[in-house]
């Protein structure tokens, strides 16, 4: 019988993208390389635990689900997070960052200090530039004073990222220049924290590491993985690969597979299987968007 991996996510080293797996393994993903996977026939996907700890009751997820966490594992989660602002005596000092998705789709948020650029790649971000760093309380103040006084949201859906993400600008000035407005525009705001010291702009643009840059970009996505199914299958071509997004050449044209649903699931390694899952059409940026919320 093939042995079974279960996959732990997709993290971003310095050189690119990486698949973990319970237990260590790690399977580096470059661009040319073909990925390819299956669920075994009967399986179940169980929930993946919280915060280093197994599910104690192995409970059953849904295969649409990006957390792979049961209800109870998923409030534990949150109950010690920065994220979720449950977590305010974190001592480490904290960034504050704006983050550009594509046309009208800009973020502001904060990650660790000590993580330097890492939560940006994790999140997809096309270009980004810190805004400052300081105190978690300050970066969290921060943070709320550019969403309310120039109406930056915190949160960005995914499927609003992808839907922009064959259509980007061609070059990196016409990227990072809403942020570079962006960030003129929050200096000159008053009532910043006297404890967090502000950055200068400085646009750092990730549309060649994604490989949606030029020439580096390869064909447009025209579909994205709803869920894995037991006895499914899914292999291609690494064309590009975008925060948890790989984008697979299949021979249903580019799909897009959101590594986060493969998480709970036990996999088994593919050869040539077809795309055996359900899949939905890719949704089309209609236009700038002015606001998410």
């Amino acid at each position: 019988m093939a042995q079974a991996w279960k996959c732990a996510g997709l993290r971003w080293a310095a050189d690119g993208p990486v698949l973990t797996w319970v237990g260590g393994r790690r399977s580096v993903l470059a661009r040319g390389k073909r990925v390819a996977f299956g669920v075994a026939e009967g399986g179940v996907r169980t929930c993946v635990g919280a915060r280093g700890h197994a599910c104690p009751v192995r409970a059953g997820v849904t295969g649409r689900s990006t957390g792979a966490r049961c209800e109870e594992c998923a409030r534990l989660d949150r109950a010690h997070s920065v994220a979720a602002d449950t977590m305010t005596d974190d001592p480490r000092p904290y960034h504050v960052y704006l983050a550009w998705f594509g046309p009208g789709l800009v973020k502001v948020g904060i990650t660790a200090y000590e993580r330097g650029s890492a939560r940006l790649l994790e999140q997809g971000a096309v270009c980004f530039s810190w805004l400052g760093h300081g105190p978690l309380m300050a970066a969290r103040r921060t943070e709320e004073l550019l969403r309310a006084a120039l109406g930056v949201p915190d949160r960005i859906p995914y499927a609003h990222k992808r839907a922009v993400r064959a259509a980007l600008p061609e070059s990196a000035s016409e990227r990072v220049a809403e942020i570079a407005g962006l960030h003129a525009r929050a200096v000159a705001l008053g009532g910043w924290p006297e404890a967090l010291t502000p950055e200068p702009f400085r646009g750092v643009d990730h549309a060649g590491v994604f490989g949606i840059d030029g020439a580096e970009r390869g064909p447009a996505a025209v579909a994205e993985v709803a869920e894995l199914v037991a006895g499914g299958a899914i292999g291609g071509e690494l064309v590009a690969a975008a925060g948890p997004d790989l984008h697979l050449a299949t021979e249903r044209g580019v799909v897009v597979l959101d590594t986060r649903l493969m998480t709970g699931w036990e996999l088994l390694a593919a050869a040539g299987e077809p795309c055996a899952v359900p899949v939905r059409e890719l949704r089309r940026a209609a236009g700038v968007q002015e606001g998410l919320f």
